[in-house]
């Protein structure tokens, strides 16, 4: 049997599609060249913006007007052979259409009466499920969902992980806590869970013996994990120790997303000890900040002033002076003033962000931002999201600039998708690199790349060394 996975926004999505997928592999599935041909289509959904949730519902309605195609293909075999009585082979050709994630969690059952062709809803705490939805298809019969579940990571658990990717998402937590005025999360994934420190080491020794060189620990605020008496730099630090007493083939570590109030000295303190991470640790951090105006972040919710911001970011760069920083910023929220709008492009200027993923408000329903007053008009939101990126691309340009004529280690990814002659690759700063070889270089291999010029967003070099 086939199956086909679409999955939408962040990167825990991403983790838990690949731990389906897995589940699948496990039981004999293979995975289909798309989605006309799968026997099961799974799609892994977003909430945090309305556009990720129009996006989903465009999918269905192309889904639905695939299952009819299907039906009656399926109707038109069986009328030619009506000696085909057996119920498994009466029901080739059917289409299995499972929706889960932040969506389906938000919606429930009133997405599968908005779409009758979704044969499953799964929220997120169902997910333990997906094992008998499988059974269930390959007897060609149907499941009853049953209710959710409290979130746990134990028992039933998958690598998430496909063989022969160089890279892995590596869940350590679930949830949030923090209730950011805006955002959907707490309300769809449910309070923090941390992982036991055991488990994630587990995990990854299952792939080191794969060979997987990256992994990127995930959760919705890295910062606020905690296991018993273990927190996120003491999880971090015997991650590290681990890693480089079994020679792991993981040579980087990653890990999103840091909450600024919450990210402490003892973590900075890690990327400038060698000595424990043996360089594993990638100087790149991703804090987001969300905007610029006190006024705006005590609306948020955010639980820090821009001068904590500031100066979090002064101590990353005077205990990391080769770092990379990255951030996510939100305009347009309820209130905000053109005033708010230039302290946050001020703040841009002064903190150096070499990315930024910018996007202006969007109301979601059960947050308490989205009845505020002062709602801001869309055109408006629009123009201030446009002089936000301008400025962006401005320092972006300049602190990539920066990194030009310098030598660095690159992880390949694969072919480049703009030119079949190069490759594509990502560097410990977060940066791509695509780079001209006269041989082969498999994903999962590291090559040292001077880095001559940009475009666009993309370093353009020429390699200096296979270093593995």
């Amino acid at each position: 049997m086939t199956y086909f996975f679409e999955t939408y926004g962040c990167q825990m999505n991403k983790a838990e599609s690949a731990r389906f997928e897995s589940l699948l592999e496990s039981r004999g599935w293979q995975h289909a060249p798309g989605a006309q041909t799968a026997d099961l289509v799974l799609i892994n959904t977003c909430s945090v913006r309305e556009t990720a949730e129009t996006r989903v519902r465009g999918r269905l309605g192309w889904y639905a007007a695939l299952k009819a195609v299907r039906n009656r293909e399926k109707n038109a075999k069986n009328a030619a052979f009506p000696e085909a009585a057996v119920y498994a082979q009466e029901n080739s050709g059917a289409l299995t259409l499972v929706v889960t994630g932040c969506m389906a969690e938000r919606l429930a059952g009133a997405l599968k009466d908005e779409h009758p062709e979704v044969d499953y809803v799964m929220g997120n705490f169902q997910k333990k499920q997906f094992a008998r939805i499988v059974q269930a298809v390959e007897n060609a019969a149907f499941y009853q969902l049953g209710a959710g579940e409290p979130f746990d990571f134990e028992g039933g658990e998958f690598a998430p992980h496909t063989r022969g990717d160089a890279g892995a998402y590596v869940p350590i937590m679930h949830g949030c806590d923090n209730f950011c005025s805006y955002c959907i999360v707490p309300f769809v994934r449910g309070r923090e869970t941390s992982r036991p420190p055991a488990s994630v080491i587990r995990e990854l020794d299952f792939l080191s013996r794969d060979g997987v060189k990256e992994i990127t620990l995930l959760g919705q605020n890295v910062n606020s994990y905690r296991f018993e008496q273990c927190d996120f730099p003491s999880l971090l630090s015997l991650i590290l120790t681990h890693l480089e007493k079994t020679n792991s083939s993981i040579r980087w570590v990653r890990f999103l997303t840091s909450h600024p109030k919450d990210l402490s000295p003892r973590l900075i303190d890690l990327f400038a000890d060698d000595s424990l991470s043996g360089g594993r640790l990638c100087r790149h951090i991703h804090l987001p900040v969300q905007h610029g105006a006190n006024s705006v972040l005590g609306a948020m919710n955010r639980g820090y002033t821009r001068e904590h911001y500031l100066d979090l970011v002064r101590l990353i760069r005077e205990k990391i002076p080769d770092v990379s920083l990255s951030t996510d910023i939100l305009v347009g929220f309820p209130g905000e003033s053109q005033s708010d709008v230039e302290q946050t492009i001020a703040l841009m200027r002064e903190a150096r962000f070499e990315a930024a993923y910018t996007y202006y408000f969007n109301p979601r329903e059960g947050t308490p931002a989205a009845i505020l007053p002062n709602q801001i008009p869309l055109e408006a939101k629009k123009e201030r999201l446009a002089r936000v990126i301008d400025a962006h691309l401005e320092i972006s340009r300049q602190e990539m600039a920066r990194r030009l004529g310098k030598d660095a280690l690159v992880l390949v990814e694969g072919v480049s998708r703009d030119n079949p002659h190069e490759y594509i690759g990502r560097t410990e700063h977060d940066g791509h690199a695509a780079f001209a070889s006269p041989r082969h270089n498999p994903a999962g291999g590291f090559v040292t790349v001077r880095l001559c010029e940009l475009t666009g967003n993309t370093f353009r070099g020429k390699i200096i060394e296979y270093t593995e």
